[in-house]
């Protein structure tokens, strides 16, 4: 039965996150719910999720709806991000940068829900000095979140695209690609530190693996205006969260 949950759950996390991100909303849980200490809960949920990024990566790639040419050049500053985040949590608590992330993810959902055609068609027309000044480094500063916390990592991927001009199918695709080597990255370093259960966390990968692939299928299948929909559903998902998390540190 323990199995058996855990492969509905990694099938719904990679579904969700292969389009919009949020998927360690449902896979961090239900490992922490079979009894994994924190840290290998995060450990593991890396290893499937990496599986599943890669999956919804490639599935984007062969739809051509990826920028490959720009995500390759990116990649390195998302994977150097996300080791230094893993690094980071053995010095910080998490729970400092919970009022920022809670601030940044209700502002984004504003943004998305008052601009009615935003995402709607492609804009993009390439890296210049104005835009590389802004989002180059804040490409690095997602990747290091993506190690240090992670929860909303793919949204604030996906609002970073759209800001640079993509469709929100489009910048979802792009976003797997960055997401993808925080995950990897991630991944090495909670392995070196002996955060990861191999025979749970190949359980979930498997099942986040035909997750993401349907999930990603999906997405390019409804278009632009369904990845919005769920967008904003999973943001406002991950509010809910952040607010529970830093109630729970005040009060608990």
């Amino acid at each position: 039965m323990t199995y058996l949950f855990l492969l509905a759950a990694g099938f719904s996390s990679g579904f969700i996150d292969s389009v919009v991100g949020g998927g360690g909303l449902i896979s961090t849980p239900a490992l922490l719910s079979v009894g994994l200490p924190p840290q290998i809960a995060l450990g593991t949920n890396k290893l499937a999720s990496s599986t599943g990024s890669l999956t919804s990566t490639l599935t984007f790639i062969r739809s051509g709806k990826i920028n490959l040419g720009l995500t390759l050049k990116l990649f390195p500053l998302s994977f150097i991000g996300s080791a230094f985040g893993v690094l980071l949590v053995h010095f910080l608590s998490p729970s400092l940068l919970r009022p920022l992330i809670l601030t940044l993810l209700c502002a984004v959902t504003v943004y998305t829900l008052t601009k009615k055609k935003w995402g709607a068609s492609s804009t993009y027309i390439g890296l210049t000095k104005k835009n590389s000044s802004w989002f180059l480094p804040l490409v690095f500063s997602i990747g290091f979140y993506d190690g240090f916390l992670g929860a909303g990592t793919g949204s604030f991927l996906i609002f970073s695209f759209l800001m640079l001009g993509f469709d929100f199918i489009s910048a979802a695709g792009n976003a797997k690609v960055l997401n993808f080597g925080s995950n990897i990255a991630a991944l090495i370093t909670f392995a070196i530190l002996g955060y990861v259960n191999y025979r749970i966390g190949a359980v979930m990968a498997a099942a986040l693996i035909a997750g993401s692939w349907c999930g990603a299928k999906f997405a390019i299948k409804k278009g632009s205006s369904y990845v919005k929909v769920l967008f904003v559903v999973i943001t406002v998902a991950l509010i809910g969260k952040n607010v529970a998390d830093y109630l729970i540190h005040l009060f608990g």
